[in-house]
């Protein structure tokens, strides 16, 4: 019987550390793994659909980092694309408050917005790469109507909501297009104050006309 190749001893510093084989552990490039992955899966199955469970998968980590570096998947969505806003915030600031005044908070809240450089900067970004790419469209869109319009809508309780609140997004896009990257004055500029007042009352009757 032919022997077989000599083993190392058990405490052999020597010997070859045995391969890990599973998930990725945490480390410097997971988390760029974890975003590529999720651009992936969000631009294949929409943001409605994608799950942080696929995610993890295609990622090839255990889902429960996701959440240690994320949170939650809108959370994820945000940065994905840089996005600078935190929805929950956005529907707290529109529908807390007098019902009267909500055309109000949202211009206020907008405009106000737009004036830091560094979020128009990164907002206009993100519009401008919806425009030039379908599966972006696709992913902002999704997660616009989930997160955003729904949570607005259900918190107004109006009748037909989420279209109301989809003419206030419109007019608030065209405004942010208008003012920052056409420029035609003399809105480019007018100040907040200025149009605050102005805005206003077309945005509470989106939302809460006849």
């Amino acid at each position: 019987m032919t022997p077989g190749p000599e083993q190392p001893p058990a405490n052999d510093p020597t010997a070859p550390t045995p391969r890990r084989v599973g998930r990725r552990p945490g480390g410097p490039d997971t988390r760029g793994a974890v975003l590529a992955a999720a651009r992936a899966e969000f631009a294949a199955r929409g943001y409605q659909k994608a799950s942080m469970r696929g995610i993890a998968r295609v990622a090839g980590v255990d889902p429960a980092l996701l959440h240690h570096y994320f949170g939650s998947k809108d959370r994820l969505f945000l940065a994905v694309l840089d996005f600078p806003l935190d929805p929950r915030t956005v529907v707290e600031q529109i529908v807390a408050g007098d019902r009267a005044r909500v055309g109000e908070r949202i211009a206020r809240f907008v405009l106000t917005l737009w004036e830091d450089r560094g979020v128009r900067e990164r907002l206009l970004a993100v519009l401008r790469g919806a425009a030039g790419d379908e599966e972006v469209a696709a992913m902002l869109r999704g997660f616009v109507v989930g997160e955003l319009v729904a949570r607005i809508a259900a918190g107004l309780e109006l009748p037909r909501p989420e279209l109301r609140v989809e003419l206030v997004l419109s007019q608030v896009i065209g405004l942010a297009m208008a003012r920052y990257v056409v420029a035609v004055e003399p809105l480019a500029s007018a100040t907040v104050e200025e149009l605050v007042p102005l805005l206003a009352p077309t945005l509470q009757g989106y939302l809460t006309g006849g």
